[in-house]
């Protein structure tokens, strides 16, 4: 059966090798990837065994760390980031706690972005904490606050770009040499972008993380995770993998598999939607102000437009009046479906500071500019002229209450 091997693929385009990498067919010669729903292996004989499970052969052992869907999903994902390997877990915070758990150790320090995810502050502020790895928060965009906040035990730089929810752009050049000069790793969240555009390990990250339930999937239908990098790292979290278990199921492996192959097309997509629904937004009176690196008028617009090849699909927007106001606009869309989920086909809508943020404290939110007005889009697959009919009910709403 004819099947292409990594050095060939290593020669073609990123949309060809999104639908093309990982594949080993079987004997059955099927034509799409198939699932592997096993929890275990038979081996050939008790020497056999013997050698898999210490790793003298290779071969599936066990699902929860060796299972050939999963194996697809993470070879066509590591060829689109251009990493070494690649590891699937069971969610995008499980992934983030393998690399923690993996690659930290007790006395070591985290600096983070002041703007990650909720959840990912709560990891390090709550959790890791405990078992004596500290963090310094700082702003994702100030260069002198990272260099000030590196230390002797310095062991990991961890940010997402662009941030959440203000679309904040890193410049991951300048990181990576921080990073380097402070003998760190530098771990970059790229949820938003995706490989389809932006490779952070390109630019100079040491391990890229994915919450594959967002944009990988594309679809809302499944909770996974994913670790990309080099791999010597990887292989201290494969073990982690197979010691703790925070497994990719194959099925949900299979899923996102049908997501890469269209991750290119629907990117390019969200982000010609998110910029026209920007700059509709820019001109509504009740609106103060929007958050898009697609548009000139953001911060990080030249930067973005130089480390990613479009601006995605998630954009906010401040209304006046606080949070009734938000509310207000958000309760009286009919299209967009109110979710904290994002990098769905479907618009979803959020009020950041009372959900995914909510858990962060008054003082945090205010130094992430988690401001009580502002309201989150990542803007779906819909046609255009209907979120905008439909953003203009809510923006009415505010007015009419």
């Amino acid at each position: 059966m004819r099947e292409l091997d990594e050095a060939f693929l290593e020669t073609l385009g990123p949309q060809t090798r999104a639908v093309r990498s990982g594949v080993t067919r079987t004997a059955e010669g099927e034509h799409s990837e198939p699932i592997f729903a096993t929890s275990s292996y038979v081996f050939d004989s008790a020497a056999d065994a013997a050698a898999r499970f210490t790793g003298e052969r290779k071969g599936n052992v066990y699902s929860r760390y060796t299972n050939p869907t999963v194996r697809i999903f993470e070879q066509r994902l590591a060829a689109l980031e251009g990493g070494e390997q690649a590891v699937g877990t069971s969610s995008g915070m499980a992934a983030i706690l393998s690399v923690c758990m993996a690659l930290l150790k007790s006395g070591d320090h985290v600096i983070c972005s002041a703007d990650v995810f909720g959840t990912t502050s709560g990891l390090f502020t709550r959790y890791l904490e405990k078992f004596g790895v500290s963090t310094s928060f700082v702003p994702l965009v100030d260069l002198s606050a990272w260099r000030a906040a590196v230390r002797p035990e310095t062991a990991m730089l961890f940010l997402e770009t662009p941030s959440n929810p203000l679309c904040e752009v890193a410049d991951l050049g300048a990181m990576a040499e921080i990073a380097r000069a402070s003998n760190s790793l530098l771990v970059v969240d790229n949820c938003f972008c995706t490989p389809a555009l932006q490779k952070p390990l390109d630019l100079g990250a040491d391990i890229v993380t994915h919450s594959a339930t967002k944009y990988l999937d594309g679809q809302g239908r499944c909770v996974g995770g994913a670790v990309v990098g080099g791999a010597e790292h990887l292989q201290e979290i494969v073990a982690f993998l197979r010691t703790c278990g925070p497994t990719m199921s194959p099925f949900n492996a299979w899923v996102f598999l049908k997501g890469l192959e269209t991750l290119g097309l629907r990117m390019r997509a969200h982000s010609e939607a998110a910029m026209m629904l920007a700059l509709w937004l820019q001109q509504q009176p009740a609106v103060e102000q929007v958050y898009y690196a697609g548009l000139e008028s953001h911060p990080g617009h030249a930067l973005a437009t130089r480390q990613q090849s479009a601006f995605g699909g998630v954009l906010s927007f401040v209304v006046a009046g606080g949070r009734e106001a938000a509310w207000r606009c958000i309760d009286a869309t009919r299209v967009m479906s109110l979710t904290a989920n994002l990098g769905d086909a479907k618009t979803t809508i959020v009020h950041p500071a009372t959900t995914t943020h909510g858990r962060l404290t008054q003082e945090q939110r205010d130094a992430s500019g988690i401001r009580d007005g502002l309201i989150r889009i990542a803007v779906g697959l819909e046609d255009v002229a209907d979120l905008q009919a439909d953003l203009a009910r809510g923006l009415a709403a505010i007015a009419s209450p």
